[in-house]
């Protein structure tokens, strides 16, 4: 039973830790979304470019596409482990490490969003004198928002989950928690920060549903229009 006590006989349900370390839940937390945010961002910004290339230059598609995928096989401690002399044990280990790790999502996630617009929408645009760069920003991003967004969603939900091997030097959000605990198995802590880890990842795919269903108004127009014409 949870109380006062629960420290002592290691419960799992532990309400005097929630209280007597509220700060330290609370600055892992904080840490963990920073180092998820950031990750995510560089990623998008490093993928974004990329699947333009790979779609201007098909060449390049399975080079890039395989280089990505190979970096996504790397085991986390190896990768590292070979960023480690060059960023020292720092937050740039490990958003570097995460970026890396969310490319292959991301590119993909990009280019399968662009390969859905129709073909004769990009063609009566051009009619109307729209040019490559007008024609990507305000017809082709618009209408792959929904692929594009199902990618950052579950590229967002991996990088929750990885930033926790993040504890190995150090800057693991949640993760630190997790691994602080282990050496005496500390139950209550194990299971609060693996529950907040849960309750990150869902809060954010919900908030970027939310995100994309505002980005897309007409999305749910054509829902209700098949709704009821069913």
């Amino acid at each position: 039973m949870a109380g006062t006590n629960c420290l002592v006989t290691n419960d799992w349900i532990c309400g005097e830790y929630l209280r007597t370390r509220s700060q330290e839940l609370t600055d892992a937390t904080v840490q963990h979304v920073g180092i998820t945010v950031v990750s995510v961002l560089i990623g998008l910004a490093v993928a974004f470019p990329l699947a333009l290339l790979v779609r201007a230059r098909p060449r390049l598609s399975g080079a890039v596409l395989g280089l990505t995928t190979l970096l996504y096989t790397i085991p986390s401690l190896a990768m590292f482990s070979l960023l480690l002399p060059l960023l020292g044990l720092s937050s740039a280990l490990v958003v570097t490490g995460l970026v890396l790790y969310s490319l292959t999502i991301l590119v993909r996630g990009v280019l399968a969003g662009l390969a859905a617009v129709p073909a004769e929408t990009k063609e009566a645009a051009r009619g109307m004198g729209y040019g490559s760069g007008r024609l990507l920003w305000e017809v082709e991003l618009p209408l792959a928002l929904p692929s594009l967004m199902a990618g950052i969603r579950m590229a967002t939900v991996s990088t929750i989950a990885l930033t926790t091997v993040g504890s190995l030097v150090g800057r693991g959000g949640l993760g630190n928690l997790i691994e602080d605990a282990l050496p005496t198995f500390f139950k209550a802590q194990v299971l609060t920060a693996s529950v907040l880890c849960v309750l990150l990842a869902v809060a954010a795919d919900l908030l970027l549903l939310g995100l994309q269903r505002l980005l897309t108004p007409w999305s749910r127009i054509r829902a209700a229009e098949r709704a009821g014409g069913g």
